[in-house]
């Protein structure tokens, strides 16, 4: 699968609090910088194939120096807090590009336009590598085991967003929890602010809106083929879509859902996604399909597309699509 997005920008400037205008040392400098360690970070880890995930600590005695990225939106996420020199691979390449760092992105050594395996991770010779919890293990497309890889010497870290339990406040967490790593909580903290700003404007703008709406999420990029996903156990996305007031219908349901469980459960409104900006073509065909002729979604026109790593990248992206959306919805509302 590829992933793709845009993103909101971070320009950060350091503040210092000082007494009176007496310049800082080098030496005080030097201090500062390794009073951040030995650091302790609460964080996870899985059995292989598993998806029951156990607290482990990571302990950090200085800033890792070498860091692999199994995803596009991870990477995007480091350079925000002004990471790229530590970057030393990034799979999953794949999806539209966060603007506002392209050019850093684009510097970048990449690994491969698909997820990566243990071999090409440990190419790298990470000291750390940064994921979404289910890229942790031995099969062909992950990076191996959060135990395997500490037993090495190589740290990890699971994205908070990314496991079950896991909301888009998460993703403040994660910003707040590589801040520290890295010691770049002053940049961890600009862009966690910059993203909250920019959520309380869009729950703002819909605050007047009174109705719940109930949704499905149909992954499909081959018009003649409907596949619903339930999204079951996946809090992140059903949590960000509550930012809009809307409900996944099929939450609650595991397996397979069919499409005359579709039509009879009769959502509000359809989630397709873009893949390689084929939306227009999947929409079109949802609304020629006589079997789904009875919905509502279908009849009042409300099938939208968002972008896979809106959907299912764990990281703020997410925002863009869910503003995309509420824009699309509820026009009104943004004017």
């Amino acid at each position: 699968m590829k992933k793709g997005i845009f993103a909101g920008c971070l320009i950060a400037l350091l503040v210092l609090a000082g007494c009176g205008n007496r310049e800082t040392t080098g030496s005080e400098k030097n201090m500062k910088s390794k009073s951040n360690y030995p650091l302790t970070i609460h964080n996870y880890t899985k059995a292989e194939g598993g998806t029951t995930y156990k607290k482990k600590d990571q302990v950090f005695k200085e800033a890792p120096k070498r860091v692999m990225v199994t995803t596009r939106t991870a990477a995007e996420l480091l350079l925000h807090l002004g990471l790229k020199d530590k970057i030393v691979g990034v799979g999953g390449n794949f999806g539209a590009p966060d603007k506002s760092v392209e050019k850093d992105y684009a510097s970048l050594k990449i690994l491969s336009n698909s997820y990566v395996g243990k071999e090409a991770a440990l190419g790298t010779n990470p000291d750390l590598i940064v994921s979404r919890g289910g890229l942790f293990d031995n099969a062909d497309w992950g990076v191996g085991t959060v135990d395997s890889l500490n037993d090495m010497g190589i740290h990890t870290y699971i994205l908070e967003s990314s496991i079950p339990g896991g909301t888009y406040d998460s993703i403040y967490k994660d910003i707040d929890n590589l801040g520290k790593i890295f010691n770049v909580q002053e940049k961890a903290k600009l862009f966690s602010n910059k993203l909250k700003a920019r959520q309380k404007k869009i729950t703002s703008e819909l605050s007047g809106i009174q109705e719940t709406k109930t949704f499905a999420y149909l992954h499909m990029s081959d018009p003649k083929e409907i596949n619903i996903y339930s999204a079951y156990n996946e809090t992140f996305f059903n949590n960000a879509f509550g930012m809009l007031k809307l409900k996944n219908i099929f939450q609650n349901v595991r397996g397979t859902v069919s499409v005359e469980q579709l039509v009879k459960a009769n959502p509000d409104v359809l989630i397709v996604l873009n893949w390689e900006n084929n939306a227009d073509k999947v929409k079109k065909a949802l609304y020629e399909n006589p079997k789904l002729s009875s919905m509502k979604a279908i009849k009042n026109k409300q099938v939208y597309a968002m972008d896979y790593n809106e959907l299912f990248g764990y990281s703020y992206n997410t925002l863009d699509g869910i503003e995309q959306l509420a824009k699309e919805m509820y026009p009104d509302q943004f004017k």
